[in-house]
């Protein structure tokens, strides 16, 4: 048997690093996954690559209330009732400092990370089976700072106050909700943050900066931090909720 078998995933983010390689152990552990992303290419390629017939997609702006009733009204008439809700969507801005930062990036980061996240759960807790699993990314940062990235780091810290509020609304229905937080991940995305990291300290490499200031000396495969994902999806977690979940390499301390 496996530990999400006949479960109901939705997965915003999921064409993406950490949201595909999620998808990818939630089918193997028996789910039925709906992924959801911003773009129809992104959501056929990774449809593709899963290649199960346990898994839909959809195209979406996560910060958008009809489409996200949308999503969710789709998960249900193709799946069922929701078993574990991910909310995982995410965007990034310039590494700048706070003063130079642009006002409608700051907008747009928020609005991805923190009102799709908002919008996610309002309109998807409601259609969760009871005793499921929410869970939000939030990222290292969001239980620290870092010069440069005040709109995400805002987001990211913001989410840990959602959660903690839906974990103690949703606990009489045995729904955990907890946030992941994962440190730097060998990913695009990443790459992006590490460059940005990079020219803010004045040309040098980014990646090593970071490399050099984690425990354990590395990124991140998306795979690690999917297995974190699982944990919380899957009843090895029946016990934990209002939790932040560190996989940062010890990057926090």
């Amino acid at each position: 048997m496996g530990l999400l078998d006949h479960k109901v995933c939705v997965i915003t983010g999921g064409a993406g690093s950490l949201g595909l390689a999620s998808a990818k152990q939630f089918v193997r552990e028996g789910a039925k996954v709906m992924l959801v992303d911003l773009k129809d290419a992104d959501i056929d390629r990774a449809k593709q690559e899963l290649n199960s017939p346990n898994v839909d997609g959809v195209a979406a702006d996560v910060s958008k209330a009809d489409a996200t009733r949308h999503y969710i009204d789709r998960a249900v008439a193709k799946f069922g009732k929701i078993d574990v809700l991910f909310a995982n969507a995410g965007n990034q801005g310039p590494i700048t400092p706070t003063v130079d930062y642009p006002e409608d990036v700051f907008d747009a980061v928020i609005a991805v990370h923190v009102r799709g996240t908002f919008l996610a759960c309002k309109y998807g807790v409601p259609q969760m089976n009871d005793g499921g699993s929410v869970i939000i990314t939030s990222s290292v940062v969001g239980a620290m700072g870092a010069p440069g990235a005040c709109a995400y780091v805002a987001a990211k810290h913001a989410l840990v106050g959602l959660m903690r509020t839906l974990a103690k609304e949703t606990a009489k229905r045995g729904i955990r909700v907890n946030t992941l937080h994962p440190g730097p991940i060998d990913n695009e995305f990443q790459a992006r943050i590490d460059a940005g990291i990079g020219k803010l300290a004045g040309g040098q490499d980014g990646r090593k900066i970071l490399d050099a200031a984690i425990p354990l000396g590395r990124h991140a495969f998306p795979d690690e931090i999917a297995r974190s994902a699982l944990y919380l999806a899957s009843n090895m977690s029946s016990f934990v909720t209002g939790s932040m979940v560190m996989a940062d390499g010890g990057l926090r301390g």
